[in-house]
């Protein structure tokens, strides 16, 4: 990335998340001059533009984080009809019923932690660790696009079709990725979200994936 960026590794998701609302934080305070680029990962965040990376390095360790899920900014609200396939399976795997589990999920508020996989694909977390699933033992080859789905402590929307592993809880028509919007992508890094369940389609209807 050059001299003037700065790979910080973490050590688990959690304290990824943590540190890129810390710097999101210190960002708009004013805080981290001439930083152009926040990007976080797994358990990793990368800054670019840092006037001098080493002295930033050094200073990292006296960094006293805020709550990863600090409330900043607004919630972007994703409307979800709850017909996955394996809805009734992840329900099975959390000991309640499908209604209880799209109440579960549908309640809860998210956060993007980072993207990738796919332009628009935002990586969710906030349901908590009793509520995390494997992947699929046998991947889809296909997975329509707008499918909501789950996979470890991860909440997803794919943003187009594509093969897949995530548990399919839903469906959604917003729009994760368009180019012809300023900025493309819905779902950013730091990104507040809030699945709301919708009216499945009718019978009838050809509205159905």
């Amino acid at each position: 990335m050059g001299e003037r960026a700065l790979l910080v590794e973490l050590a688990d998701g959690a304290a990824a998340e943590a540190f890129h609302a810390e710097l999101l934080r210190r960002r708009a305070a004013g805080a981290l001059p001439g930083v152009r680029e926040i990007v976080p990962a797994a358990r990793t965040v990368l800054l670019d533009g840092v006037p001098e990376p080493a002295r930033l390095a050094a200073e990292l360790p006296g960094w006293e984080p805020g709550p990863r899920h600090a409330r900043v900014g607004g919630v972007v609200e994703v409307p979800v009809r709850y017909d996955g396939p394996d809805l009734a399976e992840v329900a099975a795997r959390w000991g309640v019923s499908p209604a209880e589990a799209v109440r579960i999920h549908s309640s809860a508020e998210f956060r993007v932690a980072f993207c990738g996989f796919a332009p628009g694909f935002g990586y969710l977390t906030g349901l908590g660790a009793r509520y995390e699933v494997p992947r699929r033992a046998t991947p889809r080859t296909a997975v329509p696009a707008g499918a909501v789905a789950l996979a470890g402590p991860y909440t997803g929307v794919y943003p187009r079709s594509s093969p897949g592993g995530w548990q399919l809880i839903g469906t959604t028509d917003a729009v994760l990725w368009d180019t012809a919007r300023e900025p493309a992508a819905l779902l950013s890094p730091g990104t507040r979200v809030r699945f709301t369940p919708a009216a499945a389609p009718s019978a009838g209807t050809g509205a159905g994936r």
